[in-house]
Order: C-alpha cells, then structure tokens, then sequence
C-alpha cells in the first residue's frame, strides 16, 4: 500500500512538472515565465453551480499588450542562484529605474540594464498580447488599469519587482 501511494505521489509530481511549457518569446530551452501563464482555476463542480451561473462582467479591454521590466531578488519565484540581492535592494533598485522612465529614458534601454527576465533585452521587455487569466492577479491589475504608454508604479509578484507599460 505505501509502495502504491509513494507511486502515486511520483507521477501526480511529475504530471505537474511537465505541464510547463516555453514561452514563445523566452526562446526554446527555458521554462516559461511564471508571471504570464497563471494557474487556471478548476472547472465549476456540482456544489458550485451557483457561483458558475453568476457572471461577472468586467469593464475594458478583453486583451491589451505590454511589457515590463522584472527585477528580482534572492528567494523570489524562479529567481536564478546568480540573483544575490536581497528584497530590499530589489526594491530600491526597481524606484530607481521607475524614477529614469519617469524621467523619459527610454523603455528599451532601461530593461536591458534592469530586468533579470531571460531575454527580455531582445524583446524589448515585450509580453505580447495577453487577456486578463495569463497574468497573475496583481500584474493583471496593474497592466489593465493602465492606459496606452501610460507606466504604472511598482508591481510586486512573487517573482519579484514589476514596472509595467501598456503598449496597446
């Protein structure tokens, strides 16, 4: 019995390892960044009929387009071993890039010397286009409240620091 619960226990594991997949922006061979492809909620059971039948009805855009410079810190989600700053950094680093955006750097530049996302110096920090279920919470918030260009304050995830423009 323990030898079928163990076996178990090893293929619910590795059936949820393997559901990642790559990000088609990150390239081929890293996995893909957390922030953009949230959990999705389970299906409705019977017991949750009546949360299923009511609908919710959110105001503006179904999609938009953004990207984001991520900085992260030692122990935030996916955070590579060569990240050795810690939060507080992390947050004094993110106010200091906020405040050279602010100042009119360009977007561009400040993500190839700020953002710690794999390849997000390519991309331009771009995310593409996303609804509102790709993000996690607090980045979808932030990223649907902005107009277009506009750039929000500071976004924290458990990935780390987020500053976020609208592009579309």
């Amino acid at each position: 019995m323990h030898r079928n619960l163990a076996l178990l226990s090893i293929a619910m594991l590795c059936a949820v390892g393997c559901q990642h997949s790559v990000h088609p922006r990150v390239g081929t061979g890293l996995p893909p960044p957390s922030w953009v492809e949230a959990e999705t909620p389970p299906p409705p059971g019977d017991d949750d009929e009546e949360a299923a039948s009511d609908t919710t009805v959110v105001e503006g855009p179904r999609e938009i387009s953004a990207r984001h410079i991520l900085i992260m810190y030692k122990g935030s989600a996916h955070a590579p071993e060569t990240i050795g700053r810690t939060k507080e950094e992390a947050l004094a680093r993110a106010k200091e890039c906020l405040k050279r955006l602010r100042a009119g750097e360009p977007f561009e530049s400040l993500v190839a010397e700020y953002s710690d996302e794999p390849g997000a110096a390519k991309r331009g920090g771009s995310l593409g286009r996303f609804d509102r279920t790709r993000m996690v919470e607090s980045f979808t918030k932030a990223a649907f409240a902005l107009k277009p260009g506009e750039i929000s304050d500071i976004v924290e995830t458990q990935f780390g620091y987020h500053i976020i423009q609208r592009t579309e």
